[in-house]
């Protein structure tokens, strides 16, 4: 923050008038000095008291630090020995589970690069990935493994189950998790020297607009994140157990949760696939104190509350964190007025930042209702008019762009969409309709992309979603775009409700009414039969 010494900033908002940007309120951390570092090896040195890493939320299966760590030693001296180097891309595909960390870090490690990908991704997608990516190793299980018939690269499995006849003879299996875990720890792995501004992770995502493309994340971007998270945790909280409800293959599981809490020594349970009832079983089981989640399953869990609360211990839990989508105010309310010890963290993050954004890190930001949090640390911020793209102020609504050491490299293989995404400055747009308020906080309005332009007017659907589903008998809805030639676009909505709903809307001027104020029905039925 040196070049900007001279210049005002705001200590309330975060606002630097001069150059109309928004500067993190949040402590900045400095970098590792060292530029031969590797995330794994940045990871495994990071000091904590943890005692257990992982659980299986099926099994109980418990992976300890050391177990981890050793296990990571084993199976990257193993790659190590099947020619795994520098700059070669590993796939994994696979559900959520406690092999997942071990593979990232392993691959990492060497210096390879991890790519994922969906495991109920089609034959076709997988190809498609693979083409782009080049992966030289993949990591599966048997129940994907057939998506991968008549690949020639060498296949690893994370399970022992038994492979058809069939499935034996189309791909290469050349060995399991299992038995790489085996392998003598102590080992040195033939490793070349790996540095922080070279390519670590290459998650795939639609990107702020159009089709999927390959983010290339450095050690650095990843370092940065993980130099966060133990900042994330509230004072006096104590020791913290966290579920892993997202996607391991997404940045959200990858980032937080398959290694970034192992720099705080918090234990993680992990759920193959998200399943309520073995979400809501696992937090009392394992007394879960931290639940990440995405608005729609926020919004079951307050319909359900009641059937829920009889059913299940959550008394452990102390948080939620919400990222995905804006949360309304009203369903924030409706949780807390059925969840009241239980605070709502909401969060915003992009792949194309590693995972960086916004956050809410103590109990009185919480209060922040419909906010994202505060701009993390060594984070800047612009809001800029989507239509002259100037740098706009406090409290006014823009495309939000970020800069910080978390944005990614680029897209493989696209220069052009990289391009079109950070600028020469640095500058990450990200697609989303935002404005940072009088206190620095960041409010996310919609995808820029989705807006619905009414008569010139610009339209969040977000915030029609919000106000229907304050409504109790709307158990979920959707509002989009329709075309039309007198106003360009008009919202139509998707609702779901019980079999008392409203299945059609018209809007009208005025209802008609007796002059005691009784709906005159029969003039309604009549005006809409004269519209058949």
């Amino acid at each position: 923050m040196a070049e900007i010494s001279s210049l005002t900033i705001d200590s309330r908002s975060g606002f630097c008038s001069p150059n109309s940007t928004f500067y993190s309120k949040r402590t900045p951390f400095p970098l590792p000095s060292n530029h031969s570092l590797d995330i794994t090896t940045f990871i495994s040195s990071y000091p904590h008291h943890g005692e257990t890493a992982f659980i299986d939320a099926t099994t109980g299966h418990h992976l300890s630090f050391a177990d981890l760590w050793r296990a990571v030693d084993s199976v990257s001296t193993c790659l190590s020995d099947l020619g795994i180097r520098k700059g070669n891309v590993v796939l994994i595909i696979s559900p959520n589970s406690i092999f997942f960390p071990i593979v990232c870090l392993s691959v990492m490690h060497l210096g390879a690069i991890i790519t994922t990908s969906n495991p109920i991704n089609t034959s076709r997608e997988i190809a498609i990935q693979m083409a782009d990516s080049k992966p030289v190793l993949v990591f599966t299980t048997s129940q994907v493994v057939l998506k991968l018939a008549g690949s020639s690269l060498p296949i690893v499995l994370l399970d022992d189950e038994r492979l058809t006849t069939e499935a034996t003879s189309q791909v290469k299996i050349v060995t399991t998790i299992n038995e790489m875990m085996k392998g003598t720890t102590g080992q040195i792995p033939v490793r070349d020297r790996v540095y922080q501004d070279e390519a670590a992770s290459l998650l795939y995502s639609s990107g702020t607009t159009g089709a999927s493309k390959g983010v290339i994340s450095s050690h650095r971007n990843l370092i940065s994140l993980m130099q966060f998270f133990p900042y994330l945790t509230f004072p006096g909280e104590g020791e913290q157990t966290h579920i892993c409800t997202v996607p391991m293959f997404h940045i959200y599981g990858f980032g937080a949760f398959a290694i970034g809490k192992l720099t705080t020594g918090s234990k993680v349970v992990i759920l193959s696939k998200f399943d309520m009832n073995e979400m809501l079983s696992a937090i009392e089981k394992y007394r879960v104190t931290c639940l990440p989640l995405v608005p729609p399953i926020l919004l079951t869990l307050v319909k359900e509350a009641d059937r829920i609360r009889k059913k299940y211990d959550l008394s452990s839990l102390q948080s939620i964190v919400c990222g995905g989508a804006p949360l309304g105010k009203d369903l924030i309310d409706r949780f807390l007025e059925k969840f009241p010890t239980v605070e709502i963290r909401q969060g915003y993050a992009l792949t194309e930042s590693t995972g960086f954004g916004a956050s809410m890190h103590r109990a009185e930001e919480c209060g922040k209702y419909g906010s994202v949090g505060l701009l993390s640390p060594n984070l800047e911020a612009k809001i800029i008019d989507p239509g002259t793209g100037t740098a706009l102020n406090v409290n006014q609504r823009g495309e939000l762009r970020i800069r910080g050491p978390s944005v990614m490299k680029g897209y493989l293989n696209n220069a052009e969409a990289t391009a079109a995404t950070v600028d020469s400055e640095g500058w990450l747009k990200t697609g989303d309709l935002c404005y940072i308020d009088d206190d620095g906080y960041v409010y996310v309005v919609d995808r820029l992309k989705e807006l619905i332009k009414y008569k010139g007017f610009q339209v969040p659907p977000a915030e029609l979603e919000a106000l229907l589903l304050s409504h109790p008998q709307i158990l979920d809805a959707a509002v989009i775009p329709i075309l039309d030639e007198e106003v360009g676009q008009y919202p139509m909505a998707y609702v779901v409700a019980a079999y008392k709903r409203i299945r059609k809307v018209e809007f009208v001027s005025s209802i008609p009414k007796s002059p005691s104020g009784k709906i005159l029905r029969r003039e309604l039925m009549r005006l809409a039969i004269s519209r058949i």
